[in-house]
């Protein structure tokens, strides 16, 4: 019948419209989240390659959903309303890194964790606890400061300098143990070490007596890492050649996971 030709005709155009406008609008969130969380129409145009009546129509969509906000000089921010999405992926992403935690204990046998840096600190969002009757603890939820934490270390050690200087200027550089770096200069060079081995280390830097090996999740859609740690008797420096290697693998197939459309299978 004609009329149900045209409505079936009809009806495709705006659902194929409506899967396109979707994939510019978080290509525009994640744009404003590249820039810092706060852009200007005409950034987003020069850097996405849309005309400005499209950004607009697309923000104006995100400012009534509460997704972005317009500020009093007219540029546009990431919305309060993200927050709650942010916080359930993160929880999330906890659950999908517990296997692969697992492995790294089965093959370390020590504690294994995931981090990731939100703000300026690195929060924990999955631990798997070694077998061992001595073993490392940490809540998962727990806050602390990059500047003395493996994982610290390995999400901080791409950025430039003057990033990292900054955050640890707002942060500042408390000692946790006598071994902490205190000092930008001191945290800048321990960055350069990470880059040229491959890995982090906090050696007593966090607690004494425990000893933390980190890898960052390469590609992650969000800056994580992961981690083994465990007292300084048993994660030596021999044991360290050994367990680096499970370290970067295990990231590497956790990377493989989360930028697989399916989602982690392990």
């Amino acid at each position: 019948m004609p009329t149900s030709s045209a409505s079936t005709t009809d009806s495709a155009k705006p659902a194929s419209g409506g899967v396109q406008s979707l994939e510019r609008a978080f290509d525009l969130l994640e744009r404003m989240a590249d820039a810092g969380g706060e852009v200007g129409l005409s950034e987003l145009s020069a850097s996405s390659g849309l005309p400005l009546p499209t950004i607009h129509r697309l923000m104006r969509t995100l400012v009534a959903c509460g997704y972005v906000r317009q500020q009093p000089n007219r540029r546009y921010a990431l919305g309060p309303r993200l927050i709650r999405l942010g916080e359930s992926a993160s929880r999330l992403l906890g659950t999908w890194a517990r296997p692969y935690l697992a492995r790294l204990v089965e093959a370390t046998g020590e504690t294994a964790n995931m981090a990731l840096l939100d703000g300026d600190e690195i929060v924990y969002v999955a631990q798997v606890p070694s077998k061992h009757s001595m073993r490392m603890f940490t809540e998962v939820g727990r806050r602390v400061l990059p500047h003395s934490t493996g994982v610290g270390k390995a999400l901080l050690a791409d950025l430039p300098p003057q990033e990292v200087r900054a955050l640890l200027a707002r942060t500042g550089m408390p000692a946790a143990t006598e071994k902490t770096i205190t000092t930008p200069e001191g945290f800048l060079a321990a960055l350069e070490e990470v880059r040229r081995l491959g890995y982090a280390v906090d050696d007593n830097e966090q607690e004494i007596g425990v000893r933390c090996l980190a890898v960052p999740v390469p590609d992650s859609p969000t800056a994580a890492a992961i981690s083994i740690s465990g007292p300084a008797g048993r994660v030596t420096e021999t044991a360290t050649e050994r367990i680096v290697p499970v370290l970067q693998q295990v990231a590497a197939e956790l990377s493989d996971a989360l930028t697989t459309s399916g989602g982690p299978a392990v």
